[in-house]
Order: structure tokens, then C-alpha cells, then sequence
């Protein structure tokens, strides 16, 4: 990839215009009360949050698992049990 697919016609015109995208929208954050480190924070809240999603979707899987297990198990050791071949 050379230059000119990457920057576009001009680099000079290419970093010019996003000088000015930045202070735009670096003005429109300001008048939000958005700083660098509140964006960082929500981020790490939004990842957080997600990955208390997932951990909370395990948990309930595994509740579920031992609740049948209960059952499941011990109805599964006495069939082998039972069908156990006796010339063994």
C-alpha cells in the first residue's frame, strides 16, 4: 500500500483535516463534560460489565448442572450397576 491509498491526494491535506475533525469534536466533548480518562473508565466499566454478564451466565448454568446432577448421577450409577455383566 503506498501513500496515496492510505493518506488519500494529499498527506498535508489529509493531517490538516484531521487537526481540525479533532478540535471539533474535542469542543463537543468538552461541552458534555467527556475527559480522556472518563472515556477510559467507561470502557472499563462497559468490559466489566459484560464480563459480570458472562461469569452471571455461568453461574446459572452451574446451578442448574448440580441441581440435576442430584438426580442424574446417582439414577446413572445404579443403572451401570444393575447392567454390570456377572461373568466379568
Amino acid at each position: 500500500m503506498d501513500r496515496r491509498q492510505f493518506f488519500g491526494d494529499s498527506v498535508a491535506g489529509t493531517v490538516i483535516r484531521l487537526v481540525l475533525m479533532s478540535i471539533v469534536v474535542g469542543i463537543v466533548f468538552s461541552a458534555l463534560g467527556i475527559t480522556p480518562f472518563n472515556i477510559v473508565e467507561r470502557l472499563q466499566l462497559l468490559i466489566r460489565r459484560i464480563a459480570d454478564l458472562g461469569f452471571d451466565a455461568f453461574h446459572w448454568a452451574f446451578n442448574y448442572f448440580l441441581l440435576g446432577a442430584i438426580v442424574v448421577v446417582p439414577i446413572w450409577f445404579v443403572v451401570r450397576v444393575l447392567k454390570r455383566d456377572p461373568k466379568a
